[in-house]
């Protein structure tokens, strides 16, 4: 049976309002920092002034005798903690305030316990700690760090790169740098433990709450069937919330301590060196191209920074290997161990940062052949995945560059550097391809029919702000053939069914394919009880009979013969009936094809005041293919939200560090730039292509998509205004001058 294809009104793909936002405008949404418990007390974090060496003594003597203070711990009184266990995403992050190491300027070296947040913060200040410093490397290109190779497997060589070179009429090079960027999202990261006995209930601001619960049970030692991680609304994450951060083990181990539930909000300057931010990366690649506009050869190299006793990787180069239908590709990637914060996803992680490098080479490529770059990525049209050989499971990257273009009017651009004005201002128009590969991951759901007719459909995800909560009471409601209204979706517990983390934009499709099945399934449940049932119509049907529809199952040759659920649940003195359901992701061979992740186009226009290097965008457009869209509302919400990031990533985010200490020079909303509203600029978004064939549910995920792209349109818009090829991210004033 495929529910999918019940006659009844389609709900899904319908942009409805967010079923959450009556909550969210009224206070009724509780996010982990809105929660207290009776004696509930507070946590605050004291943070390294060094980079790196270690602790030659530390006296929180003032601190413990300190109004309100219960207790603070620190690498002298913690207890020895193992390391978090091995997650789909690489290894946890190391165990806190194990030893007197410094590894990082803001490493948790203490934590104190008050009754108030004030007090426990005043207390913070009075720790005294004398240090034994060392040079810290601090430098991806630093010649003392250490080299690590790709730790994932994930170069690839295809090809001969060094004929393809010396078949190529034109060879571009270049070299490209990415910031470091910290996530931020506007919720303040927080975390509450309390503790009963060997079991603890958690509220944290987490993207994966069965990782938070893996993870408490392995540090600790307890069962995970005694924790329970809440997360029912999390004030977002762009992939701050993925991994289980040190400061969420401290919470717990010191109302463990103290007895006592315990809250922890991190500040501001804390977000920048406590839970993750983009890596940094220098990144070289080259292109050969005939002049018929043939690419022929692209060498893609990459070094990114990760921390010292972390395994986090992005391989930055990897878009390179997909990208392109070129015979010969060479994609390789390093990481460098320095001083420096765990790095950790942070949205469109390593396609981010790839993409700007491939995608402004291709720009260059395609002006040094003398060809519309457009026209230089559709000549170049990979129509089966090139490592795999395999055809996509879909791929509607073409769709998206000719509707894309066309709605943004790309055929009105003369080709010449500086030929576009507006007055005074220099005009540029720039594009990109983007892409974001396929990531899925194993997912359970459950779905219930009550008595009264309404259902209840459970999973322990989480919604970041992307929509989960309405898509999936949507696609359940025409599963179950109900209005929306009759759907009730919950999420954010880890006592609900396994969910894999909102992070990849895999949780979509895994949640959805696992809802399906589930539904399924209850179906079937409901035939297996009128199986046998005289006053049925039903009886004796099997899944392949029958649909649903208007809150009823009914044969689908004579849609008179079938019932309401109510009448089903009712003459059998049931009061509810349940089912499971489980998604696991395809195996590209098994179903002869390559799972596609989102493809998309960016188009940008953007101005630029020669005399005072002023840098505006004027209008983006995006054409994206996601798959099947199952709230055309949220989605383009996840594109404007992602291009906005772009944009961000383009002209103002950087996380600077001083060189001389380590320490984030900018680690508040004052210093660290970002895009305010007169910085936005009027957006389109088109979705292309049709449902995905690996699937049931035929989506894909648009939440990193909507970044991919916009930095390297941006600049190459730059260089078609002004003649100036731009390397290094963010751009600014004194780049354009």
């Amino acid at each position: 049976m495929t529910t999918l294809e019940s006659p009844g009104r389609t709900v899904v793909g319908e942009g409805i309002e967010r079923v959450d936002a009556p909550l969210k405008v009224t206070g009724g949404a509780h996010y982990p920092n809105d929660f207290s418990y009776p004696g509930m007390v507070h946590a605050a974090l004291v943070g390294s002034t060094i980079a790196a060496g270690r602790i030659r003594s530390i006296d929180a003597s003032d601190a413990q005798s300190a109004p309100g203070v219960l207790t603070v711990i620190t690498h002298l009184t913690a207890p020895q903690l193992p390391r978090g266990p091995m997650t789909q995403l690489g290894s946890s992050p190391p165990a806190p305030m194990q030893d007197d190491r410094i590894l990082h300027y803001g490493q948790h070296i203490a934590i104190v316990v008050a009754d108030s947040a004030e007090q426990a913060r005043h207390a913070a200040s009075l720790v005294r700690v004398e240090y034994e410093p060392t040079e810290a490397l601090l430098d991806v290109e630093d010649p003392n760090a250490e080299i690590l190779d790709n730790p994932w497997g994930l170069d690839s060589e295809r090809g001969d790169v060094s004929a393809g070179f010396a078949e190529a009429d034109v060879v571009v090079e270049g070299r490209y740098t990415t910031p470091d960027n910290t996530n931020n999202p506007l919720g303040l990261m927080s975390t509450i433990a309390s503790w009963h006995g060997d079991s603890v209930t958690v509220h944290d601001s987490t993207q994966w709450p069965h990782n938070v619960r893996t993870t408490l049970a392995a540090v600790f030692g307890v069962p995970e069937s005694g924790i329970r991680v809440l997360a029912p609304f999390v004030g977002g994450g762009f992939g701050a919330g993925l991994r289980v951060w040190s400061h969420v083990i401290l919470t717990a181990l010191a109302a463990r301590e103290v007895r006592h539930p315990v809250k922890l909000v991190l500040t501001r300057p804390q977000m920048f060196t406590s839970v993750g931010h983009r890596p940094n990366s220098v990144q070289q690649i080259r292109i050969g191209a005939t002049r018929a506009g043939n690419l022929v050869a692209i060498e893609h190299h990459g070094i990114s920074s990760v921390a010292m006793e972390d395994d986090d990787f992005e391989p930055v180069s990897s878009c390179s290997a997909v990208s392109y239908a070129c015979p010969n590709v060479v994609t390789r990637d390093r990481q460098a161990r320095l001083n420096i914060p765990c790095p950790g996803s942070m949205r469109a992680p390593a396609e981010g940062q790839g993409n700007f490098a491939l995608e402004s080479a291709i720009d260059e490529a395609a002006h040094a052949i003398g060809m519309d770059p457009l026209e230089l990525r559709l000549r170049n049209y990979a129509e089966d995945h090139p490592l795999l050989g395999l055809p996509w499971s879909s791929k509607a990257l073409r769709d998206c560059y000719t509707q894309g273009a066309e709605r943004f009017g790309w055929s009105r651009r003369t080709p010449d550097i500086g030929s576009m004005r507006d007055g005074r201002w220099l005009v540029g128009y720039g594009m990109a391809g983007a892409s974001y590969p396929f990531y899925q991951a194993p997912c359970q759901a459950r779905a219930s029919l009550r008595r009264d007719g309404s259902a209840y459909v459970r999973s322990a995800a989480t919604d970041i702000g992307t929509g989960t909560y309405t898509v999936m009471t949507q696609f359940a409601a025409e599963l179950l053939g109900l209005e929306i209204s009759r759907v009730r979706f919950d999420l954010g517990d880890s006592d609900m069914p396994y969910a894999p983390q909102a992070g990849g934009s895999g949780l979509t499709s895994a949640l959805a394919n696992a809802i399906h099945t589930a539904c399924d399934n209850l179906v079937h449940e409901l035939l297996d009880i009128v199986r046998d049932d005289d006053k049925s119509p039903l009886r004796g049907a099997s899944a392949d009979d029958v649909t649903v529809g208007e809150g009823r199952l009914h044969r689908i040759s004579a849609p008179d013969q079938g019932e309401p659920y109510t009448d089903i649940l009712a003459r059998h003195g049931l009061e509810e009936v349940s089912a499971d359901g489980r998604s696991t992701p395809p195996d590209g061979q098994q179903i002869g094809m390559a799972p596609s992740g989102a493809f998309g186009a960016k188009f940008v226009e953007i101005r630029i005041d020669p005399g005072l290097g002023l840098l505006r965008v004027r209008r983006v457009v995006s054409a994206i293919d996601g798959g099947r869209i199952l709230n055309e509302k949220t989605a383009t919400s996840q594109i404007v939200g992602g291009t906005v990031g772009g944009i961000s990533q383009a002209m103002f985010e950087a996380t600077e560090t001083d060189e001389g200490t380590g320490r984030i020079a900018n680690p508040t909303f004052g210093d660290y730039l970002m895009p305010v509203n007169a910085d936005v600029p009027d957006m389109e978004v088109i979705f292309c292509g049709t449902p995905d064939r690996a699937t049931k549910a035929g989506t894909k995920g648009v939440g990193e998509i909507g970044l991919v792209g916009v930095a390297a349109a941006i600049g190459n818009a730059i260089h078609h205004a002004t003649g100036r090829r731009l390397r290094s991210l963010p751009f600014t004033i004194d780049q354009l001058l």
